[in-house]
């Protein structure tokens, strides 16, 4: 059975995902756990877990808020990103020879295709930014260190929502589809001279994005 901190974590974490806050909004954790019939310990234990991955803001004495995005938190997101991210690709890219990366570039070619197909066929950013998602957790997952992942996870809110808001731009999509293509080509490629530069301005530029947004 899963833990009460665990559904209330949950169910609060799909309650924001689909919209169903209002930013400027204060909400109570008595109100809100009353409702889902949850206790307070684990009720506010999912919310501290919230605002910790970037989900919420915590009001003391009052409740908590939807988070708005600032710039540093733009700026910290693909800094650990970049840092995760290029020195994965790197290491992938030396060891283009071995069965499991020739695995795992399948894959990636198999994600890049979805992406495109979804672009094509006019779909929704939010299904495009699933399978990209997917894509980059692919990447970070081959690493098999569980500090890149545990990282990697904490910032999956962050990296979603300003995947969505960068994805809005005209001709966004196309241009991440042909960076993710390009990346995925230098790792089959073994080019290890270009990869992380490679990799990096596909973060910069989605960056670079959602600063011009603020």
């Amino acid at each position: 059975m899963t833990p009460l901190n665990e559904q209330a974590y949950q169910h609060l974490q799909k309650l924001i995902i689909q919209g169903e806050f209002e930013y400027n909004k204060i909400y109570s954790e008595t109100k809100l756990s009353r409702e889902l019939g949850i206790s307070r310990t684990p009720f506010r234990d999912a919310v501290h877990r919230l605002a910790q991955e970037g989900y919420i803001d915590i009001i003391p004495s009052k409740g908590f808020m939807l988070h708005q995005l600032t710039r540093q938190d733009i700026d910290e997101t693909f800094q650990v990103r970049s840092a995760l991210e290029c020195y994965c690709t790197l290491a992938i890219t030396k060891a283009h020879k071995n069965r499991s990366v020739k695995k795992l570039l399948k894959e990636l070619r198999m994600l890049t295709d979805i992406l495109k197909e979804i672009m094509d066929s006019g779909g929704s950013i939010e299904e495009f930014c699933e399978y990209d998602f997917q894509y980059h957790t692919k990447i970070i997952d081959y690493s098999e260190n569980r500090q890149f992942v545990s990282i990697f996870a904490t910032f999956k809110y962050r990296m979603r929502k300003l995947a969505e808001l960068s994805l809005a731009h005209e001709g966004r999509m196309q241009d991440t589809y042909e960076e993710h293509l390009a990346i995925v080509e230098a790792m089959e490629n073994n080019d290890t001279e270009h990869i992380y530069e490679i990799t990096l301005a596909h973060m910069n530029t989605a960056r670079k994005i959602n600063l011009d947004d603020l």
